[in-house]
């Protein structure tokens, strides 16, 4: 039950930042792209690679450490329904290309992003 908590707590705070700086980020513009769920992405991308080195070597966590922090709160940051649901919508306003352009940004650059944190983690820890 305390495992359950435990995601259940981060998982809100996480869910909390990504809905504050989402909204912040797609008020400040007048893309049609939906550029705060894709910037929290590649923020996301970038903290999980960095944090999945920082926890297995010179900060490892505890199980519980690892459900509040990686599954509680950069899972609930970090989800991708939002952008599953995004890409729907945009395919079904018509906007097949920015649709795919909008899948292929976020997959590339999240992975970049992701594969940049993982590298910085791994040097910072050298």
């Amino acid at each position: 039950m305390t495992n359950i908590l435990l995601v259940a707590l981060g998982g809100s705070i996480g869910a909390t930042m990504r809905y504050l700086l989402a909204a912040a980020l797609q008020r400040g513009t007048a893309s049609a792209l939906p550029l705060g769920t894709f910037t929290v992405n590649v923020i996301g991308s970038f903290v999980i690679g960095l944090v999945a080195v920082l926890i297995t070597g010179p900060w490892v966590l505890k199980e519980q450490g690892r459900l509040l922090l990686m599954t509680g709160v950069l899972g609930g940051f970090t989800t991708f329904s939002s952008f599953a649901l995004e890409s729907l919508t945009l395919a079904n306003q018509g906007q097949p290309l920015r649709m795919l352009a909008y899948i292929g940004a976020t997959n590339v650059i999240g992975i970049g992003a992701a594969f940049l944190g993982w590298f910085l983690g791994d040097w910072w820890t050298r």
